[in-house]
């Protein structure tokens, strides 16, 4: 006796787990069984049904399964592809994209293997193109004109005369002359040496020695400021003077 598909037959997928399978297995037993449903359809679909479990709750015995369902499905695809090749031999050499014939007619008009039942030949996969159609071959693949590399093209190469320069002036305008220090960068000074910064901004300075960013220039901010009065330092002990720990 032929045995279907047993997947089929428990009405499960392929890729179910084993729990699925039994459970599956014993829903169709309780609806089929002798005393529930009477009748030889019942008893044969129940054969059929215990057969399948028979192939599946094994380990082994489904991998086997698995394995001849796996050829099955290989031949039938080379079987529907044979037979798509012959059905597109059949138009005739003269078709775009037709496959030559392997056999030279025996009679003339001999076009190739005939459709029965006056059907016409046609391609066997629904939704597919015909290899013998022209549309069949490569197309050119299309770009976009938008398209591109998502580099930019400005701000790229390196020129030691531009980098860790000041690029214009800054909110404070042009320096006003005479500059003496370190020049900066950043900021609404840029441009402006400190020297320049401290004839007219003295609190930019005591801003920019608070900052991290003015870390660099520290040392130098610190003399323009005791310069102008606006850092003293703090005043020495007396010589002589004894301490709090100084020996009597």
């Amino acid at each position: 006796m032929n045995i279907p598909d047993p997947y089929k037959v428990l009405q499960v997928d392929p890729e179910a787990e084993d729990e699925v399978i039994e459970a599956a297995y014993r829903r169709l037993a309780k609806k089929y069984h002798p005393d529930v449903a009477p009748g030889p359809a019942a008893q044969d679909r129940m054969v059929r049904i215990n057969q399948a479990w028979e192939m599946l709750k094994n380990a082994t015995r489904r991998a086997a399964v698995d394995r001849a369902r796996t050829r099955s499905a290989g031949a039938a695809a080379r079987v529907a592809a044979a037979e798509g090749r012959a059905r597109a031999a059949s138009h005739g050499p003269s078709h775009a994209g037709a496959r030559p014939q392997q056999r030279p007619a025996s009679q003339p008009g001999h076009a190739g293997p005939q459709s029965t039942g006056g059907v016409a030949p046609g391609w066997g996969f629904p939704g597919m193109t015909d290899p013998g159609d022209a549309d069949f071959r490569a197309r050119p693949q299309y770009v976009s004109p938008n398209w591109t590399s998502g580099r930019s093209q400005n701000g790229h190469g390196y020129d030691p005369g531009t980098m860790g320069a000041a690029q214009g002036d800054g909110a404070a305008g042009p320096p006003p002359g005479s500059p003496s220090g370190s020049v900066l960068t950043f900021g609404r000074y840029t441009g402006w040496s400190l020297g320049e910064i401290a004839r007219t901004d003295l609190e930019y300075l005591e801003w920019l020695d608070r900052m991290p960013i003015g870390r660099t220039y520290q040392s130098e901010i610190d003399g323009l400021l005791r310069s102008h009065r606006r850092r003293a330092t703090a005043p020495t002990a007396q010589h002589g003077q004894r301490g709090l720990f100084r020996r009597r």
